[in-house]
């Protein structure tokens, strides 16, 4: 939620239940401030230092791991320089298995893409000690560094490593990495796709499906589709079929409208894992798009019995409608407040719950300022995207890698900048309704439970004894003031008397006048849905830099008379140069400063300076 924006004042204000975090809970609550920071990388060091590990003893495993991890997210696709030559040390140090783990992602990240030998060599020798947890963390590492490279000795050791290991979770860290290996290479891959699908070994079979998705990512190969449908209904293990579909998201996320077609029978198998691979795939195929096809995929998926089905279709649902409004996507409502009541839902399974909170935050991610993408603002395949989109369906099997997700967000803003580089002030147009691409309303926090006033029960008996006791003690009175005898109430049969008791009640209820606050209310309502009526403008004037959605790029235009030209279309997005057609005086936005902890001379301010000169006197 908080992705990007360097904002983490909710962990700082609960550092009491960040404390209360163990083991790998602690590991990865620390590892969500590389989220919150994420491309923070000025100051990531800083930022990071009480979590890193120090060269006194004594600090949790879990914290120092993570904080490695943090680092590494920051750094994701950046980290080539000082960063990797940190990592690299502090991995080579390293004695504790979770700080190893934490630094073998932390370093993965930092040096992906660059097929670093060094680096490589440096993640086998941790890889080789056969450690479950070091182990799962470093096969990932080594697909990240060497993605896209098809590098025939890294190849051959990943797979002879997967065959011999007797490790589970070493084989699923090296299967993840072999795919990222293929990354791009199309029909290069086909030979050793082949062999991966004939392995006794599921999830080297699995590792097929994640080589086919990452060879022909965001082609539409109907080929690699066929494959993957003859897998999704024939293998005979559960992770494979879903692998299998899941993977048709990343082929066809180029084509989000033929998506929810290819799925729409698997969505409906009798097979769950088979049905939460397909709301996955239509998550990943429709990220942002509100497609409407996929949404009426989902909707059932949302209440199937089985929980982690729940929990895939709420999460592709997030994928599905983020920065959507009820305008561009009715639907949004609805899904909304599913995700509220499951996550309020005490009686709801804790994995549909993890879903909903998921989804919660990605929604709303980014503090609403991102959307979610596999492709870059011109077109072409956005390589980290695609990783973080391929790790983060890992933590079906290992939780602390959904933070990858957060490599999938991109920026949905336009920021200006003049010949010198510098923000200058002024306005663009977008000419649609301000309600069309407004923020959605924030969730109201409840500030406590509040005691409901409940009417007190009366019972219809207890009811009828007090009217008779009441209509006793006025018959008395008239009688001792009119100094007569009194009446012979037993005369009356009990019947007419209950008759009587409802037509007064009756007759005074209608009697009874309407009251002038019911009258005033009344008009009050009338006034204020007059006033909600008022016509909203067909057009708004956004300040530079703004937010600015992927739809609502087609109505972005320069206002009329404007001293600025953009060099390239504001349908791009992103950050647009611009050239200054006046000579006068440009008015200069500040940049903001970036939240977390403050640097030691921003708390202290200035230097003081030194006193006046002045003489000591006993």
């Amino acid at each position: 939620m908080h992705s990007g924006t360097t904002i983490d004042q909710f962990l700082r204000d609960n550092l009491d239940w960040l404390s209360r975090a163990a083991n790998w809970a602690k590991f990865t609550a620390t590892s969500s401030l590389g989220v919150i920071h994420k491309g923070h990388e000025k100051d990531s060091l800083n930022l990071m230092a009480t979590y890193l590990p120090k060269s006194t003893s004594g600090g949790s495993p879990y914290q120092e791991g993570g904080g490695l991890y943090a680092i590494g997210l920051i750094h994701a696709n950046h980290g080539q320089g000082h960063i990797t030559d940190y990592l690299v040390a502090q991995l080579e140090s390293a004695t504790n298995e979770v700080v190893r783990h934490g630094g073998c992602l932390g370093l993965g990240l930092a040096s992906m893409g660059t097929a670093n030998q060094d680096v490589y060599e440096l993640l086998k020798n941790n890889l080789y000690q056969d450690d479950a947890v070091i182990g799962e963390a470093a096969g990932l590492a080594m697909g990240l560094v060497m993605i896209g490279s098809n590098n025939p000795k890294a190849v051959s050791e990943m797979v002879a490593y997967a065959q011999e290991t007797q490790h589970e979770k070493i084989i699923r860290g090296l299967a993840v990495g072999i795919a990222l290996l293929m990354y791009g290479r199309m029909e290069e891959a086909d030979v050793f796709i082949d062999q991966l699908m004939e392995n006794k070994d599921p999830i080297l079979r699995r590792c097929a499906m994640y080589t086919i998705a990452m060879a022909y990512i965001g082609s539409g190969s109907n080929k690699a589709n066929r494959k993957l449908l003859h897998v999704a209904v024939s293998d005979v293990n559960n992770d494979v079929r879903r692998a299998a579909v899941e993977s048709l998201g990343f082929i066809m996320f180029r084509s989000p409208n033929q998506c929810p077609s290819v799925v729409s029978l698997l969505s409906e198998s009798y097979n769950p894992h088979v049905r939460c691979g397909s709301a996955m795939a239509l998550g990943i195929a429709c990220a942002g798009t509100g497609n409407k096809d996929a949404l009426g995929l989902l909707e059932p998926l949302t209440s199937d019995p089985v929980n982690y089905v729940r929990q895939g279709a709420l999460i592709a649902s997030a994928m599905v409608l983020i920065q959507h409004t009820e305008v561009s996507c009715p639907k949004v409502k609805t899904f909304r407040e599913l995700y509220r009541k499951v996550i309020n839902d005490k009686h709801e399974d804790v994995m549909a719950k993890f879903g909903a909170i998921l989804a919660q935050g990605i929604i709303d991610a980014g503090g609403r300022n991102v959307t979610l993408s596999l492709q870059s603002r011109t077109g072409h395949v956005n390589m980290a995207a695609v990783v973080g989109m391929l790790v983060f369906n890992q933590f079906w099997f290992w939780f602390p890698l959904s933070h990858f997700l957060s490599l999938t967000f991109t920026p949905s803003a336009i920021i200006g900048l003049n010949a010198d580089l510098k923000m200058p002030k002024f306005e663009f147009r977008s000419n649609a309704k301000p309600s069309t691409f407004a923020y959605a309303p924030p969730i109201e926090e409840k500030k406590g439970r509040e005691a409901e006033k409940v009417e007190t029960a009366v019972l219809s008996t207890t009811a009828k004894a007090k009217a008779k006791e009441i209509r006793r003690e006025r018959r008395r009175a008239s009688s001792a003031a009119s100094g007569g005898a009194a009446p012979n109430v037993g005369t009356r049969s009990k019947s007419a008397e209950e008759k009587m008791e409802v037509d007064d009640a009756k007759t005074s209820k209608a009697a009874q006048p309407k009251s002038d606050a019911t009258v005033t209310e009344s008009m009050d309502v009338d006034v204020s849905e007059k006033e909600t009526k008022k016509e909203e403008p067909n057009f708004e004037l956004i300040a530079n830099p703004c937010r600015v959605i992927p739809p609502q790029l087609k109505v972005v235009k320069m206002p009329e008379n404007s001293r600025y030209t953009p060099l390239k279309a504001l349908s791009y997005g992103g950050i647009i140069v611009l050239k200054n057609n006046s000579n006068e005086t440009e008015h200069i936005l500040e940049p903001v400063k970036a939240g977390g902890p403050k640097t030691t001379m921003e708390d202290e301010g200035d230097e003081p300076e030194p006193p006046k000169p002045f003489e000591y006197f006993e």
